[in-house]
């Protein structure tokens, strides 16, 4: 626990330093052990999305749209992947001169200049590279959850093609390349600002402007098939391990530690869901306590370089308890139609989580303690909260701004005969069962 500490602090300083290429202070030595950690973790974080979190999301929507929400996760996949390469990770990573506080450069567009030998750290470049594609590629897959069964597929490839370009991006080089937040010690080890509460507020957005589901909430739409659903959370939750413990760029104490109160505080917010259920509805539910497990990895994810095994615990319950709230009550009250809960278990589950690394992190706590110019809890908590409230609205300002210059162009929702007819064959005429 000592090293671990000792490590953390290190990261902590101006906002996780070693996590990134343009701020490392390791020297560029190959290390054979953290390549071969890195190559499993850039893996995991693929798996996640494919086959994850397509099969997490395919088993909760009406069997009409299944192949349509596979559809978009594998389409996704591919196009960020191509974004990421030509851009994307240049203008994430790379140095920005003037402007770096807002936005990289173009210096490593196509990727120039990263050959076979180029490191990063301890590992090729190549791998980072890669890795933190995965995380592109699955902040705009979990929007997915917000609009499924009523977007236009062509507009959904427009319009996250801009999102990724103009929202991930820039908030991701504001937290790990150098930017705004990270010199005002936002803390974000693996994710929970950058992934999960961009996606969780860009799907919010996303169901507003959309509208509701057609017979939304008075027609009952249930998942279709939970064993698909069980299954995707169940690799969600084997996937994240390289998601948080990759994080840390080395096969160190760190990443074990890492490892750990990730398994912890999935199971207390699995746990936390599951009995909150039980006590409101009468009977535990499958589908709630794979949401709450899920919710539980989304609030570790910032937290996970910086909290000890009881902090993450109660990250856990808190999560669990709070993300029930908001993918229940505060759904019904709000009146939106977030089909699988994008927002009420992405967005709340990583502003849960992000406001509680400030807590948790503290050594008292059992944490890592706090990086450079941060002397108390409370001005790290104020750090934190700075960045949600940061990453909330420029996020939900130009989604929406992007969401209304598509609709005028080419409209976003499908017409009421293609919903009534499921996506499925209204938009690629094919059926997902031929029973």
């Amino acid at each position: 626990m000592n090293s671990f500490i000792k490590r953390s602090a290190i990261l902590g300083m101006g906002g996780s330093a070693l996590l990134f290429p343009t701020l490392a202070l390791a020297e560029d030595t190959l290390n054979s052990g953290d390549t071969a950690w890195m190559l499993t973790s850039t893996a995991l974080v693929l798996f996640m999305t494919i086959p994850g979190l397509s099969l997490f999301y395919a088993g909760m929507v009406r069997s009409k749209n299944v192949l349509s929400v596979l559809m978009q996760c594998f389409a996704i996949t591919a196009l960020m992947t191509i974004i990421w390469t030509l851009y994307g990770y240049s203008m994430a990573f790379s140095d920005g001169g003037s402007s770096n506080w807002l936005v990289g450069g173009l210096e490593k567009a196509f990727l120039m200049g990263i050959a076979v030998d180029t490191l990063s750290g301890t590992i090729p470049e190549t791998v980072f590279v890669v890795f933190q594609m995965t995380f592109a590629i699955i902040a705009p897959a979990l929007i997915v959850g917000a609009f499924a069964e009523r977007m236009k597929f062509s507009s959904m490839l427009i319009f996250l093609t801009i999102w990724v370009t103009v929202v991930y991006i820039p908030v991701c080089h504001w937290v790990w390349g150098g930017g705004w937040m990270s010199n005002h010690g936002v803390l974000d080890f693996a994710g929970g600002t950058v992934v999960h509460i961009n996606a969780g507020i860009a799907g919010l957005v996303t169901a507003l402007v959309l509208g509701k589901r057609k017979g939304y909430p008075k027609t009952h739409m249930t998942p279709h098939n939970l064993t698909l659903t069980v299954m995707g959370a169940g690799m969600l939750w084997v996937g994240w391990f390289g998601f948080n413990a990759g994080s840390e760029l080395a096969a160190d104490g760190a990443a074990g530690m890492a490892m750990a109160v990730t398994q912890i505080a999935t199971a207390a917010a699995a746990l936390a869901w599951m009995f909150v259920e039980w006590i409101k509805h009468g009977k535990p539910s499958a589908l709630g306590i794979v949401t709450g497990a899920v919710g539980g990895l989304v609030a570790i994810t910032p937290a996970s370089g910086y909290v000890g095994p009881m902090g993450a615990m109660a990250i856990g319950l808190a999560s669990g308890i709070v993300c029930f709230w908001g993918a229940t009550t505060l759904k019904r009250i709000g009146g939106y139609d977030d089909s699988l809960d994008a927002f009420g278990v992405h967005g709340i589950g990583g502003i849960v989580g992000a406001i509680l690394t400030g807590v948790f992190a503290a050594e008292s706590l059992g944490g890592a303690g706090f990086g450079d110019g941060i002397s108390s809890m409370g001005a790290q908590v104020y750090a934190q909260g700075l960045g949600v409230v940061a990453t909330a609205a420029y996020c939900a300002v130009a989604t929406y701004v992007i969401l209304v210059v598509v609709r005028a162009i080419m409209g976003l929702r499908v017409d009421e005969e293609e919903e009534t007819m499921g996506l499925d064959i209204a938009l690629h005429d094919e059926r997902g069962y031929n029973l």
